[in-house]
């Protein structure tokens, strides 16, 4: 008899054991929950063209090398910036003026001899850029920071059969977080 009790209590007790670990499990499950979430999240991005044109009649067409140039001309040369991205950015850009001499000739350059028509109204110049003075949106095109190239009048033999070259180069940052103006931004691209 001694036996049977055991083997009785020994089932009571394990059903106990596993109402109580069910009960526990069940408790633990009901205080705890589980959820997944995918987010995407996309990067926009700041990418500019550097657009060069020239007036050929009435029409604007890219801009190719003027050849046969004499002093007090004006040539067209429209520079502007395109947004190509999709975010807004601030636009700056660098101009450098060089002329070289025809081969075996030799003098002193005045390079203020070649000037261009800066539009002041859109664009700001300062620490050797030429900074835009609005945010580019994207698909916009910029104001020309210039539209002429001009020869002085005043240029002399030394020039006869030189070259002039005018390099443009363009750079764009993000607006976002950005400052206020393309003159306060940060992240320019190293030059």
């Amino acid at each position: 008899m001694k036996g049977k009790n055991y083997k009785r209590k020994a089932a009571v007790i394990s059903a106990i054991a596993i109402t109580a670990a069910l009960a526990a499990y069940g408790t633990a499950a009901y205080f705890t929950a589980e959820d997944t979430a995918t987010n995407v999240i996309t990067a926009g991005n700041v990418k500019i063209q550097l657009v060069e044109r020239m007036k050929s009649g009435d029409e604007l067409v890219p801009f190719t090398d003027a050849v046969g140039v004499m002093p007090g001309a004006r040539v067209s040369k429209i520079a502007q910036v395109e947004n190509t991205g999709s975010q807004p950015a601030w636009i700056r850009v660098s101009v450098a003026k060089a002329v070289e001499l025809a081969q075996g000739v030799e003098g002193e350059i005045d390079l203020s001899l070649v000037t261009l028509d800066i539009n002041t109204e859109y664009w700001t110049e300062r620490d050797g850029f030429y900074y835009y003075n609005t945010a580019l949106e994207p698909g916009k095109t910029t104001e020309p920071l210039f539209t002429e190239v001009v020869f002085d009048e005043s240029m002399s033999n030394l020039y006869q059969d030189s070259r002039a070259v005018i390099t443009v180069n363009a750079y764009a940052t993000q607006t976002a977080n950005n400052g206020t103006s393309a003159a306060d931004a940060k992240g320019w691209p190293e030059v």
